[in-house]
């Protein structure tokens, strides 16, 4: 074997034999740090909201109607003005009307969604208590979605929770719709509906 493939082999199987730590153990003492030394992130560890009135691609925009294929969505209807968690309880995002009919379409809807994006904190009938983060987390129990202090509020702030989220709850708007989030909405009151604790006139436009 020539000299040159014979140091060739050598250095292959060192390489093999060490895997990547001679390239990685170079890589610190140029960079400082290696692909063994990076930040990771968990889910919703650190979400960083699209711009207002941006199209959201994958990442929960659903698509609406079976066998159709989600290129993103744009925003449907008259997006409200921006706004922050501080206006929740003022009249910029209380006095929002809700735009969407509560008919069956938008319950079908509102419960598709509600289930894949709020039902592992709020559980299945609204009741936070039986969440599986309840479970999980006891510490972490979300609000109860269908008890009457919840039924009092608007449709407009259970739409501007969703968007802007709370001091605990993140923010959905990068991640449901404009138009889904008023189907939530109606879903929600339904699910207050079937506990007895639906406000009259609430749930969508009729």
């Amino acid at each position: 074997m020539l000299p040159s493939l014979r140091a060739a082999a050598v250095l292959s199987l060192v390489a093999v034999a060490s895997g990547c730590s001679p390239l990685d153990d170079l890589m610190v003492a140029l960079a400082g740090r290696s692909m063994r030394d990076q930040p990771s992130f968990d889910p919703y560890e650190n979400p960083l909201p699209a711009p207002e009135q941006s199209v959201p691609f994958a990442a929960g925009n659903f698509t609406t109607t079976p066998g159709r294929i989600n290129t993103g969505q744009p925003e449907m209807g008259d997006m409200p003005a921006p706004f922050t968690q501080s206006d929740l309880f003022t009249p910029v995002v209380t006095g929002l009307v809700n735009p969407v009919p509560a008919d069956s379409a938008s319950l079908a809807r509102g419960e598709q969604m509600y289930l894949r994006m709020c039902a592992v904190c709020h559980g299945d009938a609204g009741v936070g208590a039986q969440a599986y983060i309840a479970d999980k987390h006891p510490m972490l129990v979300a609000y109860n979605l269908s008890d009457a202090r919840i039924s009092a509020y608007t449709d407009g702030f259970l739409y501007g929770k969703i968007r802007v989220g709370g001091p605990i709850m993140p923010a959905y708007a990068h991640q449901i719709t404009h138009i889904d989030r008023w189907h939530i909405v109606n879903y929600v009151r339904e699910l207050q509906r079937r506990a007895g604790n639906a406000p009259a006139g609430a749930g969508g436009a009729r």
